[in-house]
């Protein structure tokens, strides 16, 4: 029994200027234990799926279940064993921290739970706060309290909203040394992030959306192994030479170029010499999970190209 099965979900949007497809026909399974990474660009589809499982949104077509619970049907069963941390900072400014997560506790009939309160505040970095209301807490604070929420019921299966988006960077790593620690305990987590370095670190398969539409999906190694490409990378506040400008990846000062083999670098450098281009911190590394998903999300057919050996990938996870 997988933790998540999503079976042909589909949801369509009606408007005045017509319909709009935010998800077509999406297949995949979570099994129990797996860290799970769902990643795409804005308007992918991402949040909507999330909150059709959350039961937030009912779907146009398809099934979803959270531990074999379906969350139409048995929507009070698949709410229990399911914690979701949302993008939105949502708050009640009536009460302290601590009184927040009673409550939250008590919309799941969990009593008695102050130790595991108590542990939840200590490794999320709210000890100090337990007894603040939530009104007067900073930003990232208020995120640590909604992780908190999520997580107050013990919940088999976690999922995780862009829960670091623009926190600072302690708040990252009291988080990610949380959720790894109870991922191996056991619990199954869904993730979605734009820092697709956290994507690559924390999990082990990886599912992409384009448009509505699950476009790749495997074990991060193996999309990491598909994109066998060597990276040049450098920094240079100069303008890059016409031959080479239309395939490199450019951040501020941070250029990124594909090579293909030994050669290809030598001639790119050659190229860059030749172009008085003065280069810095040169690097020659192999590509990272941002080169995927741009290698991805840039494909003509993607569909075609990824969706053929996930067919397997899916039986091999829910046998």
């Amino acid at each position: 029994m997988p933790a998540v099965s999503f079976q042909q979900v589909a949801k369509t949007y009606a408007g005045a200027r017509g319909s709009f497809r935010a998800l077509d026909q999406v297949t995949f399974d979570i099994p129990q234990g797996e860290f799970f990474g769902l990643l795409g660009p804005n308007g992918a589809g991402k949040t909507t799926l999330i909150s059709i499982l959350a039961g937030l949104t009912r779907p146009s077509g398809g099934q979803v279940k959270v531990m074999n619970y379906d969350v139409q049907r048995d929507a009070a069963a698949a709410r229990k064993v399911l914690g979701v941390v949302p993008q939105e900072l949502v708050f009640d400014p009536f009460f302290t921290v601590r009184e927040a997560l009673r409550i939250q506790s008590g919309y799941f009939g969990v009593r008695h739970n102050d130790a595991w309160i108590t542990e939840l505040l200590d490794h999320l970095g709210l000890a100090d706060k337990a007894d603040t209301n939530m009104r007067q807490l900073s930003g990232g604070m208020k995120r640590r309290v909604l992780v908190a929420q999520a997580l107050v019921h013990r919940p088999p299966v976690i999922v995780l909203d862009e829960p670091t988006a623009g926190v600072d960077v302690e708040l990252r790593q009291t988080l990610w040394a949380f959720i790894a620690r109870l991922n191996r305990e056991g619990h199954t987590v869904l993730l979605t992030t734009h820092y697709l370095e956290e994507a690559e670190a924390l999990c082990q398969r990886i599912g992409v959306l384009k448009q509505g539409k699950l476009v790749a999906l495997d074990r991060t190694s193996n999309l990491l192994a598909a994109t066998s490409s060597t990276m040049l990378r450098f920094k240079t506040d100069q303008t890059l030479p016409e031959a080479i400008a239309p395939q490199a990846r450019v951040t501020g000062r941070n250029v990124q170029l594909k090579a293909r083999d030994a050669t290809d670098v030598e001639r790119l450098l050659a190229a860059l010499r030749l172009a008085d281009v003065r280069i810095e911190d040169l690097e020659i590394g192999r590509a990272d999970l941002e080169d995927v998903f741009l290698e991805i999300m840039q494909a003509a057919s993607p569909q075609a190209a990824q969706l053929q050996p996930t067919a397997g990938l899916l039986k091999e996870a829910t046998a």
